[in-house]
Order: C-alpha cells, then sequence, then structure tokens
C-alpha cells in the first residue's frame, strides 16, 4: 500500500484533535471531577463516558481476537463508514469503489462526502473479480468496498477475489463483515490485520448480538488508523448508556451463538418452504440471517403482506435484484406468520 500519510488528506494527518478534559488525566487515579464543567449533581448520567470506550473494548477483546489497539467503536456502522471518506477522500478530487448490488450507506456517504463513487456490477451469481475491481480504479481511487456477506444478495465474496484486492490495491480496502457471525464456514478477514495493513474491517452489534437499538458498530485495522479514526471522531461519541448494555451483552458470547444457530435452522427451513410456492421462481444462496428471494411479482407481494402488517424488504428496484425480496429471519412464529400468508395470497 501507499504510504498512509499520502493516503490521508494533508489537513487530517496535521490535525490537532480535540482534547477532552477525560483524556489529559489519563494514566492517574482521581475521584474528584472538577474540570470538565459538569453538574456534581444526578450520577452517573451527569458525567461524560470513557471516549475511548477502554472497558468495552477490552471486553470486546477477547470475544473478537482483536488487540484494543486495533478498535474502534463507532455510533452504528454508519460512523465507521463515513469516517474514511473524511479521513482518506478529498472532496471533488478522489473516488472510491464498491460493488453493485451493496448496502446503501456507501453510496450516501460518498455522496455527502462530495466524493465520486464508481459501483462495479457483479456477476449472476453475485460475485466479482479482482481485475473488474482494478479496473475501475485510478491514481485517485482511495478506497474499495466489499461487503461480505452481502447485502441484499446475502452471499459471501469469494475470498481468493477479496485476498487478491487486498494485495494489489494500493489504497485502503473495506471489508463490511455485519453478517460474519451466521458465515460460519469462514474465518473473518479480522482476524488477518497484521497480513493486511491497508484493510478495515467493519463489525457491528446490530445484527447477531441482538442490540440494534444501541447503536454500536466497530471498525478493525492497523493501530496506525485507529490512531487517526480516533483524532478525528467526536469526543464522546459513545455514549454511557451504549457502553453500559454492550459491555452487559459482551458478558453471554455463549447466547449469541445459540440465536445464530436458532436462525441458521430458521433460515434452512423457511428457504425451504418459500421454493416449494409457486410465486417463488428462486432463492439465492444466503451466508447471512436472510435471503433474497426472486418471485413472479415482488412489488405486488410486498404490498399484499404490508397489508398483513408483515414487513419485508422490496429491492425490486436494485441491480441484478429485479423481482426481489429480502426477507429477515425472525423467530419460528414470526415465519409460519409469513408463510400462512403467502400460502393465502397465491391461492
Amino acid at each position: 500500500m501507499k504510504d498512509l500519510k499520502d493516503l490521508c488528506r494533508k489537513n487530517i494527518w496535521d490535525l490537532a484533535p480535540y482534547s477532552s478534559a477525560r483524556n489529559e488525566y489519563s494514566g492517574h487515579k482521581a475521584h474528584n471531577f472538577l474540570d470538565a464543567n459538569e453538574n456534581p449533581y444526578n450520577a452517573p448520567f451527569n458525567r461524560y463516558p470513557d471516549p475511548l470506550q477502554l472497558e468495552v473494548k477490552e471486553a470486546l477483546s477477547k470475544v473478537k481476537g482483536v488487540p484494543v489497539d486495533n478498535i474502534f467503536l463507532g455510533n452504528g456502522s454508519d460512523e465507521a463508514i463515513d469516517l474514511p471518506y473524511r479521513i482518506f477522500c478529498r472532496p471533488g478530487i478522489d473516488n472510491v469503489v464498491a460493488i453493485e448490488p451493496t448496502y446503501g450507506m456507501y453510496k450516501v456517504c460518498a455522496d455527502i462526502n462530495d466524493v465520486e463513487y464508481r459501483p462495479v456490477l457483479l456477476d449472476d451469481k453475485f460475485q466479482i473479480s479482482a481485475d473488474k475491481l482494478l479496473a475501475a480504479c485510478d491514481e485517485n481511487t482511495k478506497i474499495i468496498w466489499i461487503c461480505s456477506p452481502n447485502n441484499p444478495t446475502g452471499n459471501l465474496i469469494d475470498r481468493k477475489a477479496i485476498e487478491e484486492v487486498l494485495n494489489k490495491f494500493q489504497g485502503i480496502v473495506i471489508i463490511d463483515e455485519a453478517y460474519a457471525d451466521f458465515a460460519t464456514a469462514e474465518k473473518p478477514f479480522r482476524q488477518e490485520l497484521a497480513k493486511h495493513p491497508n484493510m478495515i474491517v467493519l463489525n457491528t452489534m446490530s445484527k447477531a448480538w441482538g442490540c440494534a437499538a444501541i447503536r454500536m458498530g466497530m471498525a478493525f485495522a492497523s493501530k496506525e488508523i485507529i490512531d487517526i479514526f480516533n483524532k478525528v471522531k467526536y469526543p464522546y461519541n459513545i455514549n454511557l448508556l451504549t457502553q453500559k448494555q454492550a459491555l452487559e451483552a459482551l458478558k453471554d458470547p455463549f447466547q449469541v451463538d445459540k440465536w445464530v444457530k436458532t436462525l441458521l435452522e430458521e433460515r434452512d427451513r423457511l428457504v425451504v418452504a418459500i421454493k416449494e410456492l409457486s410465486i417463488c421462481e428462486t432463492v439465492y444462496p444466503s451466508d447471512a440471517n436472510f435471503f433474497l428471494a426472486k418471485m413472479t411479482d415482488a412489488q405486488a407481494i410486498y404490498d399484499y403482506l404490508v397489508e398483513q402488517g408483515i414487513i419485508v424488504r422490496n429491492r425490486n428496484k436494485v441491480k441484478l435484484c429485479g423481482n426481489c425480496l429480502r426477507i429477515t429471519i425472525g423467530k419460528k412464529s414470526e415465519n409460519m406468520e409469513l408463510m400462512a400468508a403467502l400460502r393465502q395470497y397465491q391461492e
């Protein structure tokens, strides 16, 4: 990869970060806080939270197998998606490359930051070659986005293609592993950080961990990249309530394993049932907690389900996903309700 200094925007590399009150006494024990203009009443909510969330990172490190220095925590994955644009991409000059179709926030953040977004279409098996991704790059391409398992297609992107991109691209490669906890047969890329200094891996508490409401995403990368993330982020980006709930959830990773096992069993059962419907043309292979199903008339079926109070995701207008519904795996009772409604629709 290029030198990190050359990849960064000059103003970001030269940035003197905001020094919070809680950072300045770091390394010393304290009990009397008269530094941050806080109200001394209404504990514990009167105090600013740890700006670097060290207790959460220490718990997360044990679960994810990633050193604390290689972890960034964000206000949802959306913050970890937005920050690389602000760090690496010069507005109106630089560009990023991404697979298509994929998670829509990559493009939204590109548009917000005035960065050209170059989508590269997947093939009919929702896969891509490294050559196609690299061919879309030029001297101003700073980031390549790869979501694996991909959203909305549900499949893992070919590992050899990703590794080839990592080895050949001179910029930053971001692999979004939001659904990796469901892809139990493959080693997550976060375990190979030392091998790829130009790699950023995203993950989240929203999916397998069942904590979408607390809005906590994470990025794993080299210490040098994480240090820049921490320099650019807002000082107290993860609130105290989120940190407390994250710590509570991280106490029981075995519960998450049980949820994942149950959801994968339900996914397989639901896929078989959906395939038997006359209104279903095909169900694409999935490595996530959802699947993409091509229907005879996705819009009509979606509208019907909404009337029944059942909400799936209509992906009909997404490239390569014509007449497709994306269906998230729910509890057994919720999945049975969906199937009953679909059977009634086709009669």
